[in-house]
């Protein structure tokens, strides 16, 4: 009998516990809650969350690229400045070497481009986390699309006219070679009915379609407006017409940044999605566009205000919000292609809780 009585307690003593432990867990969510609710506040500078009560100094592996606008307009407008926070900006001469320093904690944040290789390092164990957009075309208006020679407009007026035509492409197994596959099979093609042409600096590729070696490329900007302006080539369609939501670039997170300092992330996350806001004000909503623009030439290559004016920008998400279901897409052709080795677990590699905690705090755009 007594032995009848445990075993008819044991379930009920097993429920409990989970029934308590809910409630711990749901008392210490409240509880944390509590506190960042506690730090909020209109009188802050930042007019929502608390500056941190030391310095703390932020690593951004960052290269002057276009897409690191949230950083440099959040930096220059002293966003990053309200929450204590300082950055300093790394660079580095290629991924393969930021990857590493960014898993070890050494860089806090860096941009990363959708490839093979970038996949292939998080498979085979460099602990980074996907955790923003930093990187999209804009619909009609891709800032990374296909150009053709000025020559050939008479005679191409679809995507099946890119049939017999030498196509330079920047990457194999990566978002360029996505695009460009992409764009093939829009068109009706396949691989073996135009000539892909390998080539990885975007200059040369204004070169050679100006001498003629070859008839189109996926070029970038500034490359694309200049060629356009020069009577070199013109715009062949839009990147959006066969790729709407692929996914260029990532803002990136040191786990140890993302998951042992949320103090301090979190307000990095709510400092740089206000500078991206800033960012969308001014080249989609024309507000403050001088401002901006200034900022984007002191952090960037392109120099040239007026030229900031005519080309087509990154598109970057205001809420920091990412196309997850083409990033996975992209994974999938390069492991089709024999690109990846090893299985990347993206339940653990892409985190965005950081990005939609900020969001809550500072309210979304629309």
């Amino acid at each position: 009998m007594g032995k009848f009585k445990i075993l008819f307690l044991l379930p009920l003593f097993l429920f409990a516990l989970v029934i308590s432990g809910c409630s711990s867990n749901s008392d210490d969510k409240a509880d944390s809650n509590k506190d960042i609710n506690d730090e909020v506040s209109e009188d802050n500078p930042s007019g929502d969350l608390a500056p941190l009560e030391e310095t703390a100094t932020v690593v951004i592996a960052e290269d002057g690229s276009a897409s690191g606008a949230g950083f440099y307009i959040a930096k220059e407008k002293g966003y990053f400045e309200d929450y204590n926070i300082e950055v300093e900006f790394a660079k580095f001469a290629n991924s393969d070497d930021m990857l590493p320093a960014l898993a070890s904690g050494e860089v806090d944040i860096a941009g990363g481009i959708s490839s093979a290789s970038f996949f292939n390092a998080i498979a085979q164990g460099i602990n980074v986390k996907i955790i923003a957009d930093k990187g999209h075309n804009i619909k009609g208006d891709s800032y990374f699309s296909f150009v053709i020679d000025k020559d050939l407009q008479d005679e191409m007026n679809n995507y099946a006219d890119f049939k017999g035509k030498r196509i330079a492409v920047s990457t194999e197994n990566a978002v360029d070679d996505y695009i460009f596959r992409k764009m093939i099979e829009h068109g009706g093609l396949t691989e073996d009915d135009v000539e892909f042409v390998l080539m990885s600096d975007f200059g040369n590729m204004l070169a050679s379609i100006a001498n003629g070696s070859i008839d189109a490329a996926l070029q970038i900007e500034p490359l694309l407006t200049q060629g356009i302006e020069e009577g070199i080539h013109v715009r062949f369609g839009d990147t959006t017409d066969y790729a709407p939501e692929a996914q260029i670039a990532m803002v990136l997170g040191s786990p140890n940044f993302i998951n042992e300092e949320q103090d301090v992330s979190l307000r990095f996350m709510a400092a740089y999605l206000k500078g991206v806001r800033d960012y969308n004000d001014a080249f989609i909503k024309g507000e403050g566009k001088d401002e901006i623009i200034k900022i984007m030439t002191e952090h960037t290559p392109l120099e040239d205000p007026e030229l900031w004016g005519k080309v087509s920008v990154t598109g970057l998400n205001p809420n920091g919000e990412m196309f997850v279901d083409d990033i996975k897409s992209q994974y999938k052709m390069y492991k089709e292609n024999g690109a990846i080795r090893g299985e990347l677990d993206f339940g653990k590699a892409i985190d965005t809780s950081i990005t939609e905690k900020a969001v809550e705090i500072i309210g979304e755009y629309k």
